[in-house]
């Protein structure tokens, strides 16, 4: 008998592609480009399973264009393109990918940091378009990351990550998150900040690694952003609208802080209009915080293992709503 038939949203390994395809029917969407919605919409008319990417908006819309849908397997840590409550309600399981790409994300946060404190980026175009004339002892001076103070927004998988980094640039190490930690402040020496404010004002670098939802939307916004030294750095890795971007492309150009390094966009692709792209004093790129390979394969992996559990009425590695789970 046919399996039950799954649409994988974007292209992925085709090791991947092969497993599902060994109990399930299989369609992948072979463009680099996301599916439009109307081909997403028609593609999952007749799924069992959908496997998602974060460039897809699963929605009561689609939930209702797949009646035969009973489970999103989202490839990636964070589901705020899922809705979660709607699934719920319709009895769809939702998976998602958390641990596998904590350190490789970790290291992108950190790389950010590096390239906005030391100016890399600004240098790098300068060398390319023939600004590079000669050394100069006040020419492209940046700041110093060792011994500097780090400020931990979020204290998860992937800031407790930072924060292991962190430790060997000899950086002193605050935080601030929804529950303190005092394990890992004993095993780290680092110091909880009870309120977001105070953090703000005594760190060199923040560092953002909070879930998008209604509480930590515009979390950084132009009143945190004046808590900040105007010689701090601001790095994110973590989702585009925990930061109000209008306000950081006031306070980057205004000099209310000197510096920041991003991995995510309220609108991605970034348009190349975007004022935030006219700055010397930022980095943009284009979310590779997982873009390793061997993470980027491990999510893969993790994303079919729970589509293929949860098809197979088994325990999902990482459910997001198992109370729908019925086994």
């Amino acid at each position: 008998m046919p399996g039950p038939r799954v649409f994988v949203s974007r292209r992925i390994f085709p090791e991947v592609i092969q497993r599902l395809a060994q109990g399930c029917q299989v369609s992948m969407w072979e463009d680099p480009m996301p599916p439009p919605r109307a081909a997403l919409l028609a593609q999952v008319a007749d799924c069992d399973g959908l496997f998602a990417t974060i460039t897809e908006r699963v929605d009561g819309e689609l939930m209702a264009a797949a009646p035969r849908l009973r489970v999103v397997s989202n490839m990636a840590v964070g589901y705020d393109n899922v809705d979660v409550a709607e699934a719920t309600r319709r009895g769809i399981l939702v998976g998602n990918t958390p641990g596998v790409l904590t350190e490789t994300t970790a290291d992108l946060a950190f790389a950010l940091l590096l390239a906005a404190a030391r100016r890399v980026a600004e240098g790098d175009r300068a060398v390319r378009q023939g600004a590079w004339r000669t050394w100069d002892p006040m020419g492209w001076l940046g700041y110093d990351i060792h011994g500097a103070t780090l400020g931990i927004v979020g204290l998860g998988r992937i800031g407790l990550e930072v924060a292991k980094r962190a430790r060997g640039f000899g950086m002193h190490i605050l935080y601030h998150s929804r529950q303190r930690r005092p394990e890992a402040e004993a095993q780290y020496n680092l110091t909880y900040c009870a309120d977001l404010d105070t953090l703000l004002r005594q760190a060199d670098f923040v560092t953002l690694h909070v879930p998008l939802n209604k509480e930590t939307h515009y979390l950084v916004g132009a009143e945190q952003l004046r808590q900040m030294k105007p010689t701090a750095i601001l790095v994110n890795t973590a989702r585009g609208s925990v930061v109000d971007q209008r306000a950081l492309y006031e306070a980057l150009r205004d000099g209310v802080i000197a510096a920041a390094g991003l991995d995510v966009m309220e609108q991605e692709p970034v348009p190349l209009d975007d004022p935030l792209l006219t700055l010397p004093n930022c980095v943009v790129t284009p979310h590779i915080g997982s873009a390793s390979v061997a993470t980027r394969r491990r999510m893969a992996e993790m994303a079919t293992d729970n589509l293929l559990a949860a098809l197979g009425g088994q325990p999902m590695l990482s459910c997001v709503n198992p109370a729908v789970a019925r086994y």
